[in-house]
């Protein structure tokens, strides 16, 4: 008897929980029916695919092998199951979308509500999350798309740049900004940061480490919004990407010499992914977007 998807099913989610009683709860299954069925299965390939003796179960080297085949055969199954549901004249369908933070403050949405606007039956799940999660999540098929920067990514990732965000010194408009400020003079100037769960903090950090100029960080924010909003009513300054600082009249640039480095932003696909209608829309209107914008090309 040739194992069946609940079967797949039931043994990945033991091996996710490392107990029968989380996974059956999971699954909504009995305890027992749910040991029943991977003894079934263990019969069925004929080895054993779970180590029981121990406080947590554990998957044994055949199981691992095993679940290891057996999550890409339920990952491409839902890609089937997807691929059917797609509809060419996307008069229907959905996109998984995730984005890294900074992206929600300009990117986003604008781009949902083009999509939104020109096919309301697109059902869109978007995600905010850190880049190596949006990659990890592409890769087990969790996600379609990611909007991320360009760079060393996971193998199986594809990339492909949209355009080059740039990034500058930002005060509030009425604090009267000098035309210019050395980057060293920055260590005279109280700022407000992003926290370090951001890749935008990183690249500001890898900035200020590079020309040895230790920060004097007054306020730490996980919100772009909450960060434009403190800058606006203090005056401390801060680090935001030239399209943000565009969009609040209430903020102005501050040259910095020399700049900080740009950086590109890329759209991430799985290679092997199916690209559904969706997916091939959604791209089409972000290189569409960033053109109208006048954003630097990649």
């Amino acid at each position: 008897m040739a194992p069946e998807l609940r079967h797949l099913r039931y043994l990945l989610a033991v091996a996710e929980h490392g107990t029968f009683t989380r996974a059956a709860e999971e699954l909504r299954i009995s305890q027992p029916t749910l040991s029943q069925q991977i003894k079934q299965l263990e019969r069925t390939v004929g080895v054993q695919l779970l180590d029981r003796s121990g406080r947590a179960v554990r998957l044994t080297d055949a199981g691992e092998t095993y679940a290891h085949y057996a999550r890409r055969a339920l990952r491409d199954l839902a890609a089937a199951e997807r691929a059917v549901l797609d509809v060419a004249d996307l008069s229907r369908g959905s996109l998984r979308l995730a984005v890294t933070p900074t992206f929600t403050a300009y990117l986003v949405g604008p781009l949902v509500a083009e999509l939104h606007t020109r096919h309301p039956r697109i059902v869109l799940d978007v995600r905010e999350l850190a880049q190596d999660r949006i990659e990890a999540a592409l890769l087990a098929d969790e996600l379609d798309l990611g909007i991320a920067f360009a760079g060393p990514h996971l193998p199986g990732i594809q990339a492909a740049a949209l355009y080059t965000e740039t990034l500058g010194l930002v005060v509030g408009a009425p604090a009267a900004p000098a035309e210019s400020l050395a980057v060293g003079d920055l260590a005279e100037r109280q700022l407000a940061l992003l926290s370090g769960d951001f890749a935008t903090r990183g690249h500001i950090d890898d900035y200020l480490g590079q020309h040895r100029v230790t920060p004097r960080i007054a306020v730490e924010a996980n919100s772009l919004q909450a960060l434009t909003e403190i800058v606006r009513r203090t005056p401390l300054a801060t680090v935001l990407p030239d399209a943000v600082t565009h969009e609040h009249p209430d903020l102005a640039p501050v040259a910095l010499d020399p700049p900080l480095p740009a950086r590109t932003v890329a759209l991430l696909r799985r290679e092997s992914a199916y690209r559904s209608a969706a997916a091939r829309e959604f791209t089409r209107l972000a290189q569409d977007f960033v053109r109208a914008r006048g954003y630097a090309p990649a």
